[in-house]
Parts: C-alpha cells; sequence; structure tokens
C-alpha cells in the first residue's frame, strides 16, 4: 500500500481536523430537531410583544420570528409544538416570573437598545422567511 505524499509537513494534521469538524457539522435545518426550550421561548416571547409594539410589522409573526432564530421554517406540526411548548408548566412559570422582575424594576439582561434589537430580529425574519423551502 502507498502512502499518499502530502504538500506540506501539516497537511496530515489539518487533513484530520477538517475530517473531525466535517463529522461534528450540524445536520441541516430540515433535519435538525425541534426541541423547545419552554423557558426560553417565555423570555423571547415578552421581548417580541415590546418590538410589536415599536414595530407594527412586526405583528403576527412571532413563530416565524422565534424558528428564524433557529433557520428553520414555520410548518403546521411545529406550529403545534410550538403551541404546546406555550401551554407547558415551565413556559407559564417563566412568564410569570420575567414579568414580575419586570413589575420590579429588574433591569433586562440586554446591553443594546430594544429599537436596534427589534430591528434585526425583523431582519433576520424577514431574510429566513423569504428563502425557499428545503
Amino acid at each position: 500500500m502507498r502512502l499518499l505524499l502530502l504538500p506540506f509537513p501539516g497537511a496530515r494534521a489539518l487533513a484530520t481536523a477538517c475530517t473531525v469538524l466535517a463529522a461534528a457539522a450540524p445536520l441541516p435545518a430540515a433535519a435538525q430537531s425541534m426541541a423547545l426550550d419552554p423557558q426560553a421561548m417565555a423570555r423571547f416571547d415578552l421581548g417580541y410583544a415590546k418590538c410589536e409594539a415599536r414595530l407594527p410589522a412586526m405583528r403576527g409573526h412571532r413563530d416565524d420570528a422565534y424558528l428564524s432564530l433557529r433557520r428553520l421554517q414555520l410548518d403546521d406540526a411545529r406550529r403545534r409544538q410550538l403551541a404546546a411548548a406555550r401551554r407547558s408548566a415551565a413556559y407559564q412559570g417563566e412568564l410569570r416570573r420575567v414579568k414580575t422582575a419586570e413589575a420590579q424594576g429588574v433591569a433586562p439582561a440586554a446591553s443594546s437598545p430594544l429599537e436596534h434589537q427589534c430591528q434585526a430580529l425583523w431582519a433576520e425574519t424577514q431574510r429566513v422567511m423569504h428563502q425557499p423551502r428545503r
């Protein structure tokens, strides 16, 4: 068996690293599982409601926006998963916790202004919503 001559001394390590990275790469969006974090979704929904108040074009696109962050398209199955997560005790508890914290005047964790965050989220949502489905 003849060994392949590599162009430079570190080529074998580079080839090995590329193989490992390729094997560990995430699956395409269509193959990704839809594991939802109800607590994170509750925080997202509260923030999105604030964005809807500032940017009327965002109204009615909450699920699209949430899924666009995961590079996923909205379909009936995902819509049902999102609805089930929003009915869960973890979601409802986090929603109450965050609303209570806001009522007490606890500063939000985000450091950039809300307007910029809303515009960035809406731009990303628009980009993902208009991509062709895979």
